[in-house]
């Protein structure tokens, strides 16, 4: 399926593009019905994207190749080092919030405080629910809730070599 990108208004600059792609949970959920009342179907994925690298673009581009609008769950600063510890995240939420919205296949970002977005999910409702190849479609937080509403999980491979941690270890190995 084709996307196609006409959704730059001649009334708003570049990055009041991009700070528009970057909403709440509310909002989402609002956008979101609206996109699916109007026969769109919304694809959802999530992560810490600390560092964009090829491994993201390959796989958020190919995401949003599933279906006709991509929402982003981005883990809050607080959950980042829940997660992954000290010194991550290495870039602020706000920073990670405005590269992934620059990118032309993404349509918002939603920031979760939680360690999952279990809770993002289930508000959200999206007809299709990615992750990496790394986790089984059944253990995918969220799998339940999209499959339950009649939609689909899907998993994707990694761009092998490419990785935060990764480039992480490179810099500190300089």
């Amino acid at each position: 399926m084709a996307k196609v990108f006409n959704e730059r208004d001649n009334s708003m600059n570049a990055y009041e593009l991009m700070d528009s792609k970057i909403v709440g949970a509310g909002e989402a959920s609002a956008r979101v019905r609206q996109w699916q009342a109007n026969g769109e179907k919304v694809v959802f994925t999530n992560g810490c994207f600390d560092l964009i690298h090829r491994g993201h673009i390959d796989y958020l581009s190919k995401a949003s190749a599933l279906g006709d609008r991509l929402v982003i769950g981005l883990n809050s600063d607080a959950s980042v080092y829940r997660l992954k510890g000290s010194p991550r995240p290495l870039q602020d939420e706000v920073s990670r919030s405005l590269i992934l919205s620059a990118l032309f296949f993404t349509d918002l970002v939603v920031l979760f405080e939680e360690d999952t977005p279990e809770e993002l999910i289930g508000q959200l409702i999206p007809d299709i629910l990615v992750k990496g190849s790394d986790y089984k479609a059944e253990e995918i937080v969220g799998y339940d809730t999209v499959m339950r509403h009649g939609g689909r999980v899907v998993t994707l491979e990694f761009l092998e070599g490419y990785s935060t941690t990764l480039i992480e270890r490179k810099i500190k190995s300089s």
